[in-house]
């Protein structure tokens, strides 16, 4: 008698008329959805703005899904590229295969370049998405559940994964993609590997909350931590599994060796970076009653300015108010020096309204002419 094993489900694929739904596909797209819910939250209660992060997934996801199928093709070129392969297959990325190496690589450029445009540190960013991406991770592993991939060597442990065959309905060839399983007697019962990712997938995210809500992680630690966490864990995973992979060093997989130098590389940034928290306030945009600083503006145009009319010297530069002023003292000097008196004002600009301005309005009484 077999012990309690873990089923595989009967098919990864259902239509909906001519519509494929693809578990694989689902699987990715859930995963996404709770990241920039999560990050959503964290990065709002670090002081970001809400919607920021939509903003930067806009950029980052579709950058993110170019790295990780790139990644694949390139650590596994010889199943598309190779004698007998089918390079039109590698447009397929519904079948699977994304490597996580490559996703985060070009997704972090996705993420930077949006981030740039708002004036916001990357690595706070990165520190506010650590949690939700490995979350993501994990959800996405629920994809090769259904797509009965990635496991490792055959097992009698009771939590071993069964295997089944599965066949087009219709013509009854073997497939196991797009196949329903009809007999769900299993062909082999294996280790699964996609359990133990996803377990510890959870278990990373629960230890960068806890660790980030104790010592605040900033510059990018909280990341660190979270690859190091992950790789850690991939490399002894990755250890177990028996999928076909590109080889290196002999016969040593290329994720083991990728998570090694990963994990070291993220130990080191941990214990080097130091510093505050970084300051997310340019997040929440320019505020209200400003307009955004356009080429050769030296700063935003305020209600006021925009109120000030075209004949102010608000027109006018700091030097220029200046030398206006300094005009109106000298001229008021030289009146002095012509004929006021030192307590006399001078000038028309604080000449009462009505005064005389003829040379006669200031000649001395006919009395004191004659005598």
């Amino acid at each position: 008698m077999l012990p309690a094993t873990i089923p595989s489900p009967p098919q990864g694929v259902w239509h909906v008329g001519p519509i494929p739904l693809r578990a694989y596909a689902l699987c990715i797209i859930a995963g996404i959805v709770v990241a920039v819910w999560l990050t959503d939250r964290r990065f709002v209660a670090r002081g970001g703005a809400p919607g920021f992060v939509v903003d930067v997934a806009v950029w980052a996801v579709p950058f993110g899904l170019v790295g990780g199928r790139l990644y694949h093709l390139a650590t596994d070129w010889r199943t598309y590229f190779g004698p007998g392969g089918d390079p039109v297959a590698a447009l397929y990325v519904w079948n699977g295969g994304l490597g996580i190496w490559g996703a985060i690589a070009l997704g972090a450029v996705g993420a930077w370049i949006a981030c740039r445009r708002r004036g916001v540190p990357l690595t706070a960013f990165a520190d506010a998405a650590a949690p939700g991406i490995v979350l993501a991770q994990g959800i996405g592993r629920l994809g090769n559940w259904f797509n009965q991939e990635l496991y490792g060597a055959a097992t009698t442990l009771p939590w071993g994964l069964e295997i089944y065959r599965r066949v087009d309905p219709v013509t009854g060839a073997p497939d196991n993609l797009g196949g329903v399983a009809l007999d769900r007697t299993p062909v082999e019962i294996v280790q699964p590997t996609f359990l133990y990712e996803l377990v510890w997938d959870v278990l990373v995210a629960i230890l960068v909350v806890v660790l980030d809500r104790r010592l605040r992680l900033s510059r990018g630690r909280a990341f660190a931590l979270y690859v190091a966490g992950y790789t850690a864990g991939r490399f002894v995973i990755e250890l177990l599994r028996t999928d076909p992979a590109t080889r290196v060093f002999g016969d040593v997989r290329i994720n083991v060796v990728v998570s090694g130098v990963v994990f070291v590389a993220a130990v080191v940034y941990l214990l080097v970076v130091r510093g505050p928290r970084e300051d997310l306030s340019a997040s929440m945009g320019p505020e209200p009653g400003s307009v955004p600083e356009g080429p050769g503006t030296s700063g935003g145009v305020t209600t006021d300015d925009r109120h000030a009319g075209p004949e102010t010297d608000d027109r006018r530069g700091p030097d220029d108010a200046a030398s206006a002023r300094e005009k109106r003292r000298e001229a008021a000097g030289s009146d002095r020096e012509v004929g006021h008196g030192a307590d006399e004002p001078s000038g028309v600009d604080t000449e009462p309204e009505g005064t005389m301005h003829q040379e006669g309005a200031r000649a001395e009484p006919p009395s004191a002419a004659r005598g």
